[in-house]
């Protein structure tokens, strides 16, 4: 007879609903329990619950029957005057939850009962720009090492007992704009990591590191025109051009500012053996500066993670000229066609456009608008290119101030933004944090000074909806179908977790908890958290 009561208490987190922990096993985080993360619900050791992302947990313990009886056993304030955003995802390794928090803090609380077991802070200096809040997006674990990008663009490995600094390794000049606010991931071995500062016209890169002491291994810089480097003996020895030159599809030297910053992060399919990461919007946002593709940015990247080589890329916004990115996960998944496995890839943009790639080669399988308006394209074609509305394109500012205003749907804000999907292995659908917004925008002149916001454009942004803005949904990759959705008030920054109890749990900024029937998007569960749920 299958029981249908909880037998014990759960933790209730910021995205892990429950959890059965264990203090069994030795600390130290190995490469091998890193690619079997996916696997089991003892530990937590990756972000997205694997390296693939996709946020799936295999705990069918509590599930849509009984979820209901699902209550918090504690709650934990990040404290001081640093409340701000919190967007990490936490981890858990032998009973210890490790998270960050904003201004670049980690804490290490007893998973059990919610009790501080040491804080972290990285102490910024004046100066620092991040552009869009002071955020953190979560640690990586290995060996007995806990390690976090911080918001001066350093790299930080603390002893995971005490908090201590082990190393520290400065990764970009962050008085030229540059941060981190992405979780970083450990491959093969090496930590990888991804830049943010588009907004300021840096060069956005992905680089290798050795986590055990954040020597460099190799960098990889995401524009067109820029020399990439792997180290041997100590030196760095040149490996290609991204894009094989400059020129080719920037102006004259824009290349050399050109934005597309990895800021979100990225993820690893061990069945291609390659790193997937997403890279922001083009700088300026200006796009009459700029005529082209503007490559690498608003795009998705296949690495090679022994030398951060490319091995393929699709572009979602060529000359993106409305701050769309292409930053947003690109989630590993597989699927029958016609008797035949076909490992893919998904992602839904800020553009509007859900896409299904090819993951072996990056090949475009299909696309679908999966919001409710998208003006500034027709549609996609055969390659999934876009068809451009070229009068929703904001107008040149020639001797002006300012361009003619256009008002287009999605505003950049999404779509989907960074609020991460999940994928589940048992209804083979994706479940999509989204929002219906529109925007005015025009274009300004604009021209780089080092450290200063590199825009040339302004905006406003309107709901497209007096009762909605969020949207939950589940969508099939295979049809383009949306299967449910849950509308909601606010708009929804919560990220989503989907497990095999045929739950989908997602938070909205009043302050809900909320879980899902999988299949039919009825809502079983709700817990007021007190506080709005981002991440």
């Amino acid at each position: 007879m299958k029981h249908t009561g909880l037998r014990k208490p759960f933790a209730l987190t910021a995205l892990c609903a429950a959890m059965a922990l264990s203090s069994v096993s030795a600390w130290a985080v190995t490469d091998q329990e890193i690619l079997n993360d996916a696997k089991s619900t003892d530990q937590i050791v990756t972000n997205g619950l694997g390296l693939q992302g996709q946020r799936y947990s295999t705990l069918d313990t509590l599930n849509s029957e009984n979820v209901s009886q699902l209550r918090p056993v504690w709650g934990f304030s990040f404290g001081g005057e640093k409340q701000r955003g919190q967007e990490a995802q936490p981890l858990v390794k032998d009973g210890v939850m490790y998270l960050t928090g904003s201004y670049s803090r980690v804490f290490a609380v007893d998973a059990r009962t919610g009790k501080e077991l040491w804080q972290y802070d990285a102490r910024l200096p004046d100066g620092i720009m991040p552009c869009c809040d002071v955020i953190n997006r979560g640690v990586a674990l290995y060996d007995d090492l806990v390690i976090f990008g911080t918001l001066d663009a350093k790299l930080v490995a603390l002893n995971k007992d005490t908090g201590k600094v082990v190393w520290k390794k400065t990764v970009a000049d962050y008085k030229a704009g540059y941060s981190i606010s992405a979780a970083p991931m450990v491959v093969k071995g090496k930590l990888i990591t991804g830049v943010a500062g588009g907004e300021f016209g840096v060069v956005g890169k992905i680089e290798a590191f050795n986590p055990k002491n954040g020597e460099l291994l190799w960098s990889r810089p995401t524009v067109e025109g820029h020399m990439g480097y792997v180290m041997k003996d100590g030196k760095q020895v040149e490996n290609g051009i991204s894009g094989g030159e400059a020129g080719k599809t920037w102006p004259g030297d824009l290349w050399k500012t050109g934005g597309a910053a990895p800021w979100l992060g990225g993820y690893y399919d061990p069945d291609t053996d390659s790193l997937l990461f997403g890279t922001g919007n083009p700088s300026p946002w200006n796009s009459h500066l700029r005529p082209g593709d503007n490559l690498y940015s608003s795009s998705r990247l296949a690495l090679d993670p022994d030398d951060g080589s490319i091995k393929w890329h699709f572009q979602s916004t060529p000359h993106d000229g409305w701050d769309y990115d292409g930053v947003n996960e690109l989630i590993s998944f597989d699927y029958q066609d016609g008797g035949k496995t076909i490992k893919a890839a998904g992602t839904a943009d800020r553009n509007g456009f859900f896409y299904v790639l090819d993951r072996t080669n990056g090949e475009f399988i299909r696309g679908f608008p999966f919001v409710d308006k998208i003006t500034w394209a027709k549609g996609l074609d055969e390659n999934g290119r876009p068809l451009y509305d070229d009068a929703n394109r904001p107008g040149a500012p020639g001797q002006a101030d300012k361009g003619s205003s256009v008002f287009v749907a999605p505003s950049f804000l999404g779509g989907k933004n960074w609020m991460p999907m999940a994928y589940s292995q048992d209804t083979g659908l994706f479940y999509v944090p989204s929002n219906e917004w529109g925007m005015d925008i025009w274009n300004e002149g604009v021209a780089y000074k080092k450290g200063a916001a590199y825009l040339g454009a302004g905006f406003t942004i309107h709901p497209l909806n007096e009762d909605y803005i969020g949207v939950l949904r589940a969508i099939d990759p295979k049809t383009g179908k949306e299967v449910w959705r849950y509308e909601n008030y606010a708009p929804l920054w919560g990220g989503v977790l989907a497990t095999k109890g045929n739950l989908v749990f997602t938070g909205n900024p009043e302050g809900f908890l909320m879980a899902f029937d999988a299949k039919t998007g009825k809502k079983v569960y709700e817990f007021n958290t007190g506080s709005g749920v981002i991440g």
